[in-house]
């Protein structure tokens, strides 16, 4: 399986996030689906998911993320597959 999290940070703390599922060569998004706590599934034309938006990283449990990928008849995230976005694992802000 070929997934992977790329994370945006301000100041040390993420904004946003992006966690890519299995994808083929030139799949674009087509159609976005907005869900529970800021999370976008992204779909390509053909139907398949290809990533979700983690637009509120601030929120985000890994339950909350889970039902995200069930909903995308993905399998489940571990713990360590979003580690640096859950809240015991966020680093403090940079001062200033």
């Amino acid at each position: 399986m070929n997934r992977y999290l790329e994370i945006t940070y301000r100041r040390g703390t993420p904004v946003a996030a992006y966690f890519y599922l299995a994808r083929r060569p030139g799949d674009v998004s087509a159609r976005s689906v907005a869900g529970e706590a800021g999370l976008v599934t992204d779909y390509a034309a053909d139907g398949r998911p290809i990533g979700i938006e983690i637009t509120a990283p601030s929120v985000l449990t890994l339950p909350l993320f889970n039902a995200a990928l069930a909903a995308a008849n993905q399998p489940p995230a571990a713990p360590d597959d979003i580690a640096p976005l859950l809240t015991g694992n966020r680093r403090s802000p940079a001062p200033g």
